[in-house]
């Protein structure tokens, strides 16, 4: 039951509706009561690792509403999100999900900090698979999030906690990292807005890395206004990242050409209550397209198989070899597994997989010449926690199968609902593009695919 502290806060905690809210007296304290309920109210769901305790999260909104609340205020004014444990925020520990591994970090991480000198109030930690290794939101010893639509879904991972505590209204939005669809398989499991942007676009500075190269920070939200205006603020240049790096959007374009996989191409599985559902909504996106192309998917398929399969598994070792070798028995097995797996590559198998790479690289960058953005199903198919746990290694892959290759083919991406299947599960659809076109893609999800869901 609602205090009267917190009446007037929106069930809905999206920005517009916030905004709406202060304008007409609503305080920050009222907001930080009611995450403080909604929270509780959910019980042990696995969604969070640590949390500011009622008092400082208090302190914190009296702080936002004595340094803003006369005005003007800032983009993010007593806006409540959420971290995933793999970024820094100062007063709670980083754990990655691997408790033996935690540090207390002496600082935010940058796109932490950025968030809050505009405004927003941070509200704690949350679960993820360990060290970002896996689709899932199962590999982790804080618990497995269910999924927001119940049945034993999974979560997705391994930004679980980020993408569940926004769908379940908790927070407003929240950081997830994606380095192979962390930031939009979980969107898809939980019917909310999974924005991947290029890479170095958000600074990864206070990001325990997962595989450097690759490592996005990501914003999940539950609208596509939201995830645009949580960009805004974290999109910049950072000297504390090496990899931090800025490019100017495409043009204005007149119409939008949309590239949809060639007939017959995607495998979902044998799922076919999945594959008509993403159907209707292609057709109805390419409905409302100015043109159409087809795109068999196999080099896109491919580049996404090197990163499990082939030396960027090295990478992930590189960044944790250490820690690994010196506590083994800390890491969960089926992580270990995976990370061990990487000193099989040499220095070979890495340049030959890069040389491949850079083939890929440019037939894809040849697919723009003949549409704007790609749309394909953010999953093939959804799991329950139970089948991931009885095949946790193949089924994984499985959901990444149309997400892992972005990164490594330097693409933007964004994961938004796309409605249900005939037996209720939720369906997701994501639009790709070049780098630093994510103007472009939150467009065409608002034109093509918002409405049809």
């Amino acid at each position: 039951m609602r205090s009267s502290l917190t009446d007037r806060v929106p069930d809905r905690l999206d920005l517009a509706g916030l905004r709406d809210a202060y304008a007409a007296g609503l305080r920050p304290a009222a907001v930080v009561e009611a995450v403080l309920e909604r929270i509780a109210a959910r019980g042990a769901d696995a969604v969070w690792i640590s949390r500011f305790d009622a008092a400082a999260l208090r302190a914190e909104a009296a702080a936002v509403e004595g340094r803003w609340g006369g005005g003007p205020r800032p983009p993010l004014y007593g806006v409540p999100f959420a971290v995933k444990d793999n970024i820094d925020v100062a007063g709670l520990p980083t754990t990655a999900a691997c408790p033996a591994f935690g540090y207390d970090p002496m600082a935010d991480a940058t796109s932490v900090r950025r968030l809050r000198e505009a405004g927003a109030i941070p509200v704690g930690k949350t679960n993820l698979d360990q060290f970002a290794t896996g689709l899932n939101g199962g590999r982790s010893p804080y618990g497995a999030p269910e999924s927001v639509f119940g049945g034993d879904l999974v979560s997705g991972g391994s930004s679980s906690g980020s993408a569940v505590a926004v769908a379940a209204g908790t927070v407003s939005f929240s950081l997830g990292t994606d380095t192979a669809g962390s930031g939009r398989v979980p969107a898809a499991m939980n019917g909310i807005v999974g924005l991947k942007p290029t890479r170095g676009l958000v600074s990864t500075a206070g990001v325990v890395p997962a595989c450097r190269s690759l490592d996005c920070v990501s914003v999940f939200t539950t609208r596509l206004d939201d995830a645009a205006a949580v960009l805004d603020v974290l999109a910049a240049p950072d000297p504390a990242d090496p990899w931090s790096r800025t490019g100017a959007p495409p043009p204005p374009t007149d119409g939008l050409r949309l590239l949809l996989a060639a007939p017959g191409a995607l495998d979902h599985e044998g799922d076919t209550a999945y594959a008509a559902a993403f159907d209707a909504v292609a057709r109805t996106a390419a409905d409302r397209a100015t043109a159409v192309g087809h795109v068999e998917p196999g080099p896109l398929l491919e580049a996404g198989d090197l990163l499990y399969g082939g030396p960027w598994v090295a990478e992930r070792r590189a960044g944790l070899a250490d820690f690994v070798d010196a506590r083994p028995d800390a890491v969960l097995p089926v992580v270990r597994a995976i990370l061990d797996g990487g000193a099989r590559f040499d220095a070979v198998d890495a340049f030959r997989a890069r040389h491949r790479l850079q083939e890929l690289r440019a037939w894809t960058a040849r697919l723009w010449e003949r549409g704007d953005v790609l749309l394909l199903p953010t999953v093939p198919t959804t799991f329950t926690r139970a089948e991931l746990a009885a095949e946790p290694v193949a089924r994984n892959l499985v959901l990444g199968r149309f997400t892992q290759f972005a990164n490594l083919l330097d693409l933007a991406a964004v994961a938004v609902p796309a409605g249900f299947t005939a037996d209720g599960r939720p369906v997701g659809a994501t639009l790709l593009g070049p780098a630093f076109t994510e103007g472009r893609l939150l467009s065409a999800a608002h034109e093509l695919i918002e409405e049809a869901a």
